[in-house]
């Protein structure tokens, strides 16, 4: 099969600068291109080409700026047989005018079926247009599902995953060889580390996890916040939100580190810093990807009922999930049960990881990928429809019984005034 795979225009691919889509992507790439014939599209990045071939995979990449007209460009030159669209439906609408013989998967990351984002007539389109969606959890399916009625036999949710390869948990000696590394780097030996990984964002919470050290330092005097991230992927940008995080962590002194952005190939190893890892999500996060990790590295995890989080974390089971998600003392409450009961919080942490090898690893997530693109293959390609051009207040067509447009009648030239108005 000639598969083509396109990123979104924010980050390029490979992930050299991270992000979960690329992350997933080059897990899966190396599985899958034994199978098939893989081109993928993604924007240009100064530490990568504009055309070259990695491993048998072709990859492209365009400028932002014009970066699915470029895309729409080569699909119509190729006509692949199956083209995966990440979390951009909206782009299968000008893709598949490109290449209507094409069958298309669109991928789901986000709440992009949202009434903002899409409008109720490319919302229609775009399930029609797909052979397949796929969704990152079953949240993010239900919110296709109850705007498009009948999508439900097209939508399937497709779970990310890890590479056991690189994750170590923390009780192989590969794995205490790193933790002993990475908190001797930190100065945190003989502490109880709170972790912390993602982008410094109001919704990602971190300010509750600072403002919960006040209670967590009552009972654990040698606890240590550690905050790994930065403004956005690759970008150490200090913006409004990180000033109010960094002024609220200056009365704890080194109570509370700030790593700053770390490469995706080197975070698998900050996860095993952390005596509990934390993620603190405050919006309704699709399904964040750094569980999947935090569990491949044996750490104790929390999150928060938000999303599509506790579809893969099952409270007292492989983590603890804070109900209260928007108050610092339901961080600092679930903190203390995972620092005071060692014996449980270790528990919760082999749990995950078994978890993880069970069912996430990418090996899973390409096998999965692997049968929807075959059952899209295997099906007939969309038919293309008719774009309806809006109807403008005041232009509805009004019918007489025959069908046919009513003629209007002219209206009577308004009769003015010899006179003149004065002004």
């Amino acid at each position: 099969m000639r598969l083509a795979f396109v990123c979104t225009e924010k980050l390029p691919s490979p992930a050299v600068k991270g992000g979960a889509i690329q992350i997933m992507i080059d897990g899966i790439l190396p599985i899958l291109s034994k199978k098939h014939e893989i081109t993928v599209y993604s924007i240009t990045d100064e530490k990568l080409s504009n055309y070259e071939i990695i491993h048998g995979v072709t990859y492209y990449r365009y400028p932002r700026e014009r970066y699915i007209t470029k895309v729409a460009e080569s699909i119509k030159q190729f006509k692949y047989d199956v083209v995966h669209v990440y979390n951009r439906p909206k782009n299968l609408i000008k893709l598949k005018a490109a290449s209507p013989s094409s069958r298309f998967v669109v991928s789901l990351h986000n709440e992009m079926f949202a009434t903002h984002k899409l409008s109720d007539a490319d919302a229609e389109l775009c399930v029609n247009y797909a052979s397949k969606i796929t969704t990152v959890s079953e949240f993010i399916k239900k919110t296709v599902t109850d705007r498009v009625a009948g999508s439900g036999n097209k939508v399937k949710a497709v779970y990310s995953g890890f590479d056991p390869s690189t994750f170590h948990p923390r009780w192989t000696d590969k794995g205490k060889e790193i933790r002993r590394e990475l908190r001797a780097k930190y100065d945190l030996k003989n502490k109880k580390v709170i972790l912390f990984v993602g982008r410094l964002s109001v919704k990602k919470g971190p300010h509750l996890l600072i403002q919960a050290m006040d209670s967590v330092l009552k009972k654990h005097p040698n606890a240590v916040l550690v905050i790994v991230g930065g403004k956005w992927f690759s970008d150490d940008a200090v913006d409004n939100y990180g000033r109010i995080l960094k002024q609220l962590a200056k009365p704890y002194g080194d109570k509370v580190i700030f790593t700053k952005y770390v490469p995706s190939d080197e975070i698998q190893n900050y996860f095993l810093m952390g005596d509990v890892f934390v993620c603190s999500s405050q919006w309704q996060e699709p399904l964040a990807r750094v569980l999947y990790e935090a569990m491949a590295a044996g750490t104790p995890v929390i999150t928060t009922d938000r999303g599509g989080n506790s579809e893969v974390i099952s409270h007292g089971v492989n983590g603890y999930i804070v109900k209260e998600y928007n108050k610092a003392e339901s961080f600092a409450s679930a903190i203390d049960v995972m620092l005071t009961d060692k014996e449980e919080a270790a528990n919760m942490a082999r749990q995950g990881r078994e978890v993880v090898d069970t069912a996430f690893t990418f090996t899973h997530v390409a096998n999965r990928f692997n049968k929807v693109y075959m059952e899209a293959y295997n099906s007939e390609p969309t038919k293309m429809g008719v774009l309806r051009k809006p109807v403008k207040r005041g232009q509805r067509k009004v019918t007489s019984k025959t069908g046919k447009p009513k003629q209007k009648k002219p209206k009577p030239k308004q009769q003015t005034s010899k006179r003149k108005l004065k002004g």
